[in-house]
């Protein structure tokens, strides 16, 4: 039976609803592509890696949803816009390489901010707490506030457990049944599942294979698709009937309307989630105003987004794969990673996911490859990735610079060059005086810059261009000031913008991808956060009266620049982020119109939203400083908004920062 029957009276989908793919390399020489619209974002993964496993999962998961009409491979949702991101690779040794859970929310935001409605995953890693990294838990939150489903698989351990990112509460999980609606005996079924999973069809799914031809196979991997299909050609059916896509009530509507579990003496139901999927009942939902599509649907939406922070379970592991206690089993070449949190390819054992019937290297999130290994096979050995392409991402990123060698003949070249006894590269303040007492732009150049946050790297700096000389002398200068100083250590830059565009992708000597940054000159700023605070406020009053309010306020302002950069943390690319971002950068204008609020006040939340003020063409945020009085709750907040400009690479404020009072400005 062709992927697209059961959906067959839904139609073909609209090219308004945008579908992203985010999993391996697809093969878009197959034939059953011919026609797609499909736009390629190759922002992860290194040049020369699509092939192997990953490209075989990844080019079996598109066709699913996207195979023509009249092909080998008929989609379930053709007609509508799909966005690859490929964020899966393999090795020469054609085993799997899984992306941290850092690349995973980075091809989120990219999803998010090339217009997808629908995110599918049909991967992620196993976790025994089943929360994310706080990164790709703030990307999740950043879809569910843009009313943006992700569609993940439940994971094929065959075990009570949890995958990320399925159990995040507004992400859709789906396990795998066979023909009768049973589940497969590896599909997944944690607690969280039963409230925000279903069973879709996941055995012998057909799919296309790269170079040509087809095969079918099984798992959770190969039931998501459906499902985001399905939810692609019900947001087309909205816009067809003049309304605006709701992927998020399409969500609800398919939980509330699957058909539950019977229980008898033989059946476990939860292994059954919430449900099988009723396509026809969820339909009926969407088509005649359901309960389930108004008032229940939108506060559930919102429901989800004030607990995204305790959301979160594992992604795909095969049936085939051994668990150590609650994680996965690794190679025993598998090295432990110092951020655990963030999950590098390197990363340990109990939070990596992994695919099927392959043995894994490394780990992160890892797709499932559901029966041998995947290769490029097919006969023409079409390994490649081809569909069109789109612009240049933008990013206005926040972190702390470093370096590192991009072998280690650089490093060793380093080492005999510097002065004897000063000849540990390694070393920031070695380094820094070699690269003073020499040709420093050429020096510099030698060095793979890097942008970490939180101490793990998110971006690679590559300067060119005509400013190119300006901008090395730039990072080396600000990488000396990054160290602490004897004389006065509260001087210490702590944190560098970098807006620039994406411009590739590098591998580390660690083996994590990072995207390649070219930056702009105008808009790499460093900083302090005691010379933030001394340009706004001025020097301290003499007066003690004067001396306490200048206190105050000067504790008020650390509390902004704190939760700007360090609670609010960010990657820098979607346009709200690069909004903050940029207000954090451009503190004078909002922090003088924060000296008009009373030193009574203390900040409460920062949100950022649309902004109705913008120019034509233009893309446009508020962002929005609440303060409240904690002496005095009942008295009404003071507002202060700037309004920026992120059209370009270079955000730009629009009019000076306004400030107001307002009974109640916290976000609902």
């Amino acid at each position: 039976m062709h992927n697209a029957e059961a959906y067959a009276h839904l139609g073909q989908g609209d090219d308004r609803i945008c579908i992203a793919v985010l999993d391996g390399p697809v093969d878009m020489t197959h034939p059953c592509f011919a026609g797609a619209q499909v736009t390629v974002v190759n922002a992860l993964l290194p040049p020369g890696e699509a092939c192997g496993p990953a490209l075989a999962h990844g080019t079996h998961v598109a066709s699913i949803i996207f195979g023509q009409p009249g092909s080998d491979v008929e989609g379930v949702a053709p007609r509508c816009r799909g966005l690859f991101i490929p964020v899966f690779a393999s090795d020469r040794r054609n085993d799997h390489l899984g992306c941290s859970q850092l690349d995973l929310a980075r091809a989120i935001l990219l999803a998010a901010e090339n217009g997808a409605h629908v995110i599918n995953i049909s991967g992620g890693e196993l976790t025994r707490s089943g929360e994310p990294a706080p990164v790709l838990a703030q990307a999740i939150e950043t879809c569910a506030r843009r009313n943006i489903l992700i569609v993940a698989a439940a994971g094929n351990d065959g075990c009570d457990c949890l995958h990320v990112p399925a159990a995040a509460r507004s992400v859709l999980a789906v396990g795998a049944m066979d023909p009768a609606g049973a589940p497969l005996s590896s599909s997944n079924w944690g607690e969280a599942y039963r409230t925000q999973g279903i069973l879709a069809p996941g055995a012998d799914v057909l799919g296309a294979v790269p170079g040509g031809g087809t095969t079918r196979k099984s798992g959770t991997s190969f039931a998501a698709p459906f499902v985001s299909g399905l939810v692609g050609l019900l947001a087309s059916r909205q816009v067809a009937h003049g309304e605006s896509p709701n992927p998020q009530a399409i969500r609800a509507a398919v939980l509330q309307n699957a058909t539950p579990c019977v229980p008898t003496d033989s059946t476990d139901c939860r292994r059954s989630l919430a449900g099988v999927l009723d396509i026809d009942a969820a339909i009926r939902a969407i088509t005649e105003g359901d309960d389930a599509m108004t008032e229940d649907a939108m506060e559930f939406g919102e429901a989800t987004q004030s607990s995204l922070q305790e959301t979160f379970v594992p992604v795909q592991v095969e049936p085939s794969m051994q668990r150590a206690g609650g994680g996965v089993h690794m190679s025993e070449d598998a090295p432990s990673s110092a951020a655990a949190d963030v999950l590098a390819p390197s990363a340990v054992a109990a939070r990596g996911v992994m695919p099927a019937r392959s043995t894994p290297r490394g780990g992160g999130v890892v797709p499932s490859c559901g029966g041998g290994k995947c290769s490029c096979g097919g006969g023409g050995g079409g390994c490649g990735c081809g569909g069109g392409q789109q612009a240049p991402a933008l990013v206005f990123a926040l972190g702390q610079l470093d370096y590192e060698f991009a072998s280690e003949a650089r490093r060793d070249t380093f080492i005999q060059h510097m002065p004897a006894g000063a000849n540990q590269p390694e070393l920031h303040a070695n380094m820094i005086a070699y690269l003073r007492s020499n040709d420093f732009q050429f020096e510099a150049a030698s060095l793979t810059w890097l942008l970490k946050l939180d101490q793990t790297p998110i971006y690679a700096i590559q300067p060119a261009g005509p400013f190119a000389n300006q901008i090395y002398e730039f990072l080396v200068s600000t990488l000396a000031d990054q160290l602490p100083k004897q004389n006065d250590p509260d001087a210490v830059v702590e944190l560098v913008s970098v807006p620039g565009i994406i411009a590739g992708s590098m591998r580390l000597r660690s083996g994590q991808v990072v995207p390649v940054v070219v930056p702009r000159a105008l808009g790499m700023f460093a900083w302090s956060s005691k010379a933030l605070v001394e340009r706004v406020m001025g020097p301290r009053p003499d007066e003690a009266a004067a001396r306490s309010a200048f206190d105050a306020q000067t504790q008020a302002i650390r509390t902004f620049i704190f939760r700007v950069y360090y609670d609010l943390r960010n990657l820098g690319l979607t346009g709200e982020d690069r909004a903050l971002n940029f207000s954090a950068t451009n503190l004078v204008q909002s922090l003088e119109a924060h000296k008009r609020v009373t030193s009574e006040y203390e900040l409460d939340t920062i949100c950022v939203e649309r902004s109705p003020i913008c120019r034509v063409d233009s893309e446009c945020y508020d962002v929005k400083l609440c303060f409240f009085n904690p002496k005095n709750v009942l008295e009404s907040d003071q507002v202060i908004k700037l309004t920026v400009d992120v059209t370009d690479s270079m955000p730009v404020s629009i009019g000076p920062a306004r400030g107001w009072a307002q009974r109640d400005c916290r976000p609902r």
